[in-house]
């Protein structure tokens, strides 16, 4: 590996970005809130009525997430968004999410 490799590597690695979530047990249920947000409901008031994880109170707000610390669907997911983008639908173990990367 040259060294160029190695940097660009490096900086992959290190990248953060700030991801938002919302999680829900069912995929009917993470569906139905992808329609809300399309009819222009906020995410973080969605996330706090909504989401099962810890971070609901805060918006769905996990702060910034870096590659490994993540699950690999939610994480592949994530760096694939753009600034203010929502995802899809995401299945992980834990249930369904709605990923935001923050801008």
């Amino acid at each position: 590996m040259s060294n160029a490799q190695f940097r660009a590597k490096s900086r992959i690695l290190d990248m953060k970005l700030h991801a938002h979530h919302i999680l829900v047990k069912h995929e009917y249920e993470a569906k139905d809130i992808l329609r809300k947000l399309a009819e222009g409901k906020s995410f973080e008031s969605l996330a706090k009525d909504f989401s099962l994880c810890s971070s609901a109170s805060r918006g769905g707000d996990l702060g910034e997430i870096k590659k490994g610390q993540m699950v690999e669907a939610f994480e592949r997911m994530l760096f694939k968004l753009r600034p203010n983008e929502i995802s899809a639908v995401v299945r992980t173990q834990f249930g369904y999410h709605i990923i935001k990367r923050a801008a």
